[in-house]
């Protein structure tokens, strides 16, 4: 029976009393037969459903709320529905290959299952922060047409002896009661290495816990966690995920087409070349923050182009991390990066200081390094 696992969550939510479970599942499998073209069936499981009485549908979800701290009273998780957004990814050909891959193998799981081999809906993906994990997530996400379950670590980390432990089976729980992708973001925060002497018994026995809660988890969640410190995480977590995906930084091509994307018709193709080489070392979203900058200056200084010179500045900023400079430091550093687009002109443009002084500037810089090498 391909749709066994569906039927099986639908009698348990029956039993358990849970009208969000039965009728979650119950959606699920309607969405299956559909998809798979048996459109009369899945026509029968809609036309039951909407007989069903309604104060079943209003009181579902009061059934399952999400589950919260039981200190803060705050919730453990965020739920959102995405909606597929492509233009917001950008992955080489392998990364691509890969995520495409776990989706259909997440869309054929029963198929799967009657050929023999077994699947788990589990991915983590790593890498420096702003590279898209969290965008990436809600990708899969709406490719799947699933609900997104964002883990708020801020919630379920706590102070208090065994709450965290006891926060994390309930999210667990409550993820295993729907169809849905259960995201553990910053999931270094609870999955760090148990041979770390740094940290306390406390969070060993957090581990000992994800790690049972992740052996227990049904096959209908999936799961994806993200960390940018993969080299944290203890060994036995890293082994319990199907898949193991690196997001790394974006490659000069990639870099061009997130430029391109983001800055539009308020730059030209020469323009996009030519600070390329600048975004060597960033993060797409970087990247994109410099780019939208450019151009929501350019609309409100009323023009239709960016002005490149400033666009080049704040990607040379974002280098340097944002680290405060005095005008002359900045406009040596500019020079040191590209001198092809920062000539004495164009730091006049955007310093506001007198040609005058910026060649006086060069000039006392070129006396030092001359003197330095002399010495």
């Amino acid at each position: 029976m391909n749709h066994l696992p569906e039927v099986l969550k639908i009698l348990e939510g029956a039993l358990k009393a849970n009208a969000q479970m039965a009728v979650s599942y119950a959606n699920l499998l309607a969405d299956k037969l559909e998809n798979e073209g048996n459109k009369q069936h899945a026509k029968l499981v809609r036309d039951k459903l909407s007989r069903a009485p309604k104060q079943l549908f209003s009181t579902a979800g009061a059934l399952n709320p999400l589950p919260v701290d039981s200190e803060s009273r705050f919730p453990l998780a965020d739920e959102t529905r995405p909606v597929v957004d492509a233009s917001r990814i950008l992955l080489n050909n392998q990364t691509a290959s890969l995520i495409d891959e776990f989706v259909s193998c997440v869309q054929k799981a029963d198929e799967l299952i009657a050929a023999g081999v077994g699947f788990s809906p589990s991915m983590l993906l790593y890498g420096p922060p702003g590279c898209g994990k969290t965008v990436l997530a809600n990708e899969i996400a709406a490719k799947l047409s699933l609900p997104l379950l964002t883990a708020r670590c801020d919630t379920l980390v706590s102070s208090f002896l065994g709450a965290t432990s006891k926060n994390i089976r309930s999210l667990f729980e409550h993820a295993a009661g729907r169809p849905c992708v259960l995201f553990l973001d910053e999931f270094d925060a609870l999955a760090k290495a148990r041979d770390d002497k740094q940290e306390l018994g406390e969070l060993k026995r957090v581990v000992v816990s994800l790690l049972q809660n992740f052996d227990a988890q049904s096959r209908n969640t999936v799961m994806i966690a993200a960390t940018n410190h993969p080299q944290l995480l203890d060994p036995a977590v890293w082994r319990r995920f199907a898949y193991r995906i690196e997001i790394g930084l974006p490659d000069a091509d990639q870099v061009a087409t997130i430029l391109t994307s983001r800055l539009g018709s308020f730059a030209t193709t020469k323009e996009v070349e030519l600070v390329t080489p600048l975004c060597t070392g960033l993060s797409g979203a970087l990247i994109e923050q410099a780019a939208h900058d450019s151009v929501r200056a350019a609309v409100l200084s009323n023009s239709r182009s960016i002005e490149v010179g400033e666009l080049a500045r704040r990607l040379v900023r974002a280098q340097e991390g944002g680290r405060p400079l005095n005008a002359e430091d900045e406009m040596q550093l500019l020079r040191s990066k590209a001198p092809n687009i920062f000539d004495y002109r164009t730091l006049h443009r955007l310093f506001g200081v007198s040609m005058r002084r910026i060649t006086q500037v060069f000039k006392e810089q070129r006396e030092d390094a001359y003197e330095h090498t002399s010495a």
